[in-house]
């Protein structure tokens, strides 16, 4: 199915130090194998390791884990996988809403894949439950993990698509899983003294504006403010209207702030689009 990949020595001193850090000597080895032999490359996040139980010899387990467009990848190479035509189908339950941990009410998802044998072409389908893969934490959706927070529609149908490639074909995708799959047991593989720290580490975040805040200057004399991203551009404008008959202050906090300028560019373009132009307005004003 998959031509063996090559790795010369520096590619895998990088994989040991990147996407393999939390292996030992024979997990390492182990994880080598699979990738080479899944043609799956580590260094373009095809593929990555993730070790449950790290602190419990007795429990410890390292698990491959594949994007979902490594296993897509996987599949081509079979040449007799086709994806579905259709979009995947949700179950949706108002009864299953929940603004914490369902807020669309999923229930489940199907996906179909396609496998050609014997001159015809079969659907294989793969079906994940809502509550088998969100991951949770003290009931709500975790934080941490993002996609499930803002495309939980995808994240869920990834789970099924890939238990549908393992049907199809057992042998090439055994013990191989999606990224998405493996949240719920990422999360729940803390132990309680982890899950006390990151809490700890929320709420102090909380107080000084959340773990998705930029540091801004805002000339005033006082501390540099700690603003929730969803509050930038807002504040920002104000300052902007408050501030356009004086030209110079508005240059001076483009000066001061650049990077956290630059760092909102990065996590949020359109509104730091927004903001550029509006500072380009006041220039031509002034």
């Amino acid at each position: 199915m998959n031509e063996i990949m090559r790795f010369n020595e520096r590619q895998m001193d990088l994989i040991r130090n990147t996407v393999a850090s939390d292996c030992n000597t024979s997990e390492f080895d182990l994880f080598l194998h699979i990738c080479q032999h899944t043609g799956l490359d580590p260094l373009r996040r095809q593929i990555y390791s993730f070790v449950f139980h790290k602190s419990d010899p007795s429990k410890r387990q390292m698990v491959p884990v594949v994007a979902i467009g490594g296993l897509r990848s996987m599949a081509e190479r079979t040449r007799n996988y086709r994806p579905d035509e259709q979009a995947p189908r949700y179950e949706i339950s108002e009864d299953a809403k929940d603004p914490d941990s369902n807020p669309l009410g999923i229930v489940k998802v199907d996906v179909t894949v396609y496998k050609h044998s014997h001159g015809d072409w079969f659907p294989v389908n793969g079906e994940a439950y809502w509550s088998e893969y969100v991951p949770l934490w003290d009931g709500k959706i975790d934080k941490k993990k993002t996609g499930w927070v803002k495309m939980p529609r995808i994240m869920i149908a990834k789970c099924a698509e890939a238990a549908a490639l393992r049907k199809a074909w057992p042998d090439d995708f055994a013990n191989l899983y999606e990224e998405s799959e493996l949240d719920q047991a990422r999360t729940l593989d803390l132990s309680p003294s982890e899950m006390a720290e990151l809490g700890g580490q929320e709420k102090r975040l909380e107080k000084i504006g959340g773990p998705d805040a930029i540091m801004i200057d805002w000339l005033d004399n006082a501390a540099i403010d700690r603003v929730p991203l969803d509050q930038v551009a807002e504040r920002i404008n104000a300052f902007i209207e408050m501030s356009k008959e004086e030209p110079s202050a508005i240059r001076i906090f483009q000066d001061r702030n650049q990077h956290a300028l630059q760092e909102f560019w990065a996590r949020n373009k359109s509104d730091a689009l927004e903001i550029k132009r509006r500072f380009e307005e006041a220039e031509k004003t002034a």
